[in-house]
């Protein structure tokens, strides 16, 4: 956001979302939104872990009756390319008129990845190649008849919320984006019920990183006013919703704070203001060391947030307060919930070698959001800088 003569200036995108239904059965809502749809033909994608450990999927297939046209539960952590091209094929032959990815981040990421090869006839990997890097999306194009997407997420990660997926590329050790505004789902089914079947661990990681959207876009020294407040109200709901379900697992009203959390978390994006480092790096850690998402974020943000502390003070100091911090110390406050849901804190505690720190910081300079980092990254010394406050 800038300034003339006074006036604050800026633009916020509204994309191709129609609905949010919360606090309502997936089982439920999925075969509403379908009929509302008018699809006939819905295809699920999953996990393996979700559709052969729980009864989610089966649930929400058995409410689809006669609609329900197949699944693909073969998505894996970090979205590989391979999956991609596999769902793709599975939905293609279904004749699929609507996609209901139900699950993390990687198979909502997946299945945006899935609606471009199908969209553009990809049938092999190598295809994908031309797809990527196209940059922002702009909110065009709304519903022109080109097949789409619901999503029923299970964890915190917001991927659910936006129009563009990361996908490994596990030969390179890099992770492609892929953008357009149509990937963005046309409803999001908040159903905090369905969470209870993800991972503690997964469950809260996945909290952090929608905690890192909220204070990377908050401390960025591009503002918006809409996505300030949404930022805020995000680290309210997920600094009391965290802790709650940690403690009470059973906690559905705590779950749903923890959603809408995220849900808030995410929308400074929609408004065009960037992330940073925590998540640049992150994106390498996940590919290059296998790092869960949520967990990058559980390492980086803290030291990120040190070492952008000179630049982004005041912004740090608000974040403080947002978490009801006696001190000023916002990074100390994120390392401190972090610590106290018992996830990892230290890149040692991941698996990270220091050893590699060199190739991390090397392939991190490629990384937009480390391009958009408050206080500028120049050059791979800076990256291991903050490597090392991780360590």
């Amino acid at each position: 956001m800038a300034a003339s003569q006074g006036v604050s200036q800026g633009l916020y995108r509204q994309y191709a979302i129609e609905r949010v239904v919360h606090g309502v059965p997936a089982e439920k809502a999925v075969p509403l939104e379908a009929e509302r749809l008018g699809a006939t033909k819905v295809f699920v994608v999953s996990t393996k872990s979700l559709a052969r450990n729980t009864d989610a999927v089966e649930k929400i297939a058995a409410g689809l009756g006669a609609r329900f046209a197949g699944k693909f539960d073969d998505v894996p952590a970090h979205t590989p390319r391979e999956a991609v091209i596999a769902g793709a094929a599975a939905a293609r032959a279904a004749g699929a008129d609507l996609i209901v990815a139900v699950g993390g981040g990687s198979a909502i990421d997946g299945t945006k990845a899935m609606l471009q090869a199908l969209w553009h006839n990809v049938t092999d990997t190598s295809g994908l190649d031309t797809l990527t890097g196209r940059g922002r999306a702009e909110p065009t194009g709304r519903n022109d008849g080109r097949l789409r997407m619901i999503a029923v997420p299970t964890t915190l990660s917001a991927a659910e919320f936006t129009y563009f997926a990361g996908v490994t590329d596990a030969a390179k050790g890099i992770k492609q984006s892929f953008s357009d505004p149509l990937m963005i789902p046309r409803t999001v089914i908040l159903d905090p019920a369905i969470t209870v079947h993800t991972p503690m661990r997964l469950f809260l990681g996945t909290g952090i990183r929608a905690v890192d959207h909220a204070v990377e876009r908050f401390c960025s020294l591009v503002r918006h006013p809409f996505s300030d407040a949404t930022a805020l109200e995000a680290l309210r709901l997920l600094g009391r919703g965290l802790p709650a379900v940690q403690k009470d697992p059973s906690d559905i009203a705590a779950r749903l704070d923890c959603q809408l959390g995220a849900w808030m978390s995410i929308y400074g994006g929609m408004a065009g203001v960037p992330v940073g480092a925590s998540h640049g790096i992150g994106h390498v850690l996940g590919a290059h060391a296998g790092v869960p998402h949520g967990e990058t974020s559980c390492v980086m943000l803290p030291s990120v947030m040190q070492w952008n502390r000179g630049v982004n003070f005041e912004e740090q100091l608000r974040v403080a307060r947002a978490f009801e911090r006696a001190d000023d110390d916002a990074s100390g406050a994120v390392r401190d919930l972090v610590a106290s849901l018992g996830l990892p804190t230290r890149l040692r505690d991941v698996g990270v070698r220091r050893e590699d720190f060199g190739v991390i910081a090397e392939k991190s300079m490629h990384d937009h959001a480390v391009k958009t980092n408050p206080r500028p990254v120049e050059k791979p010394a800076d990256v291991v800088e903050i490597l090392e406050l991780a360590w």
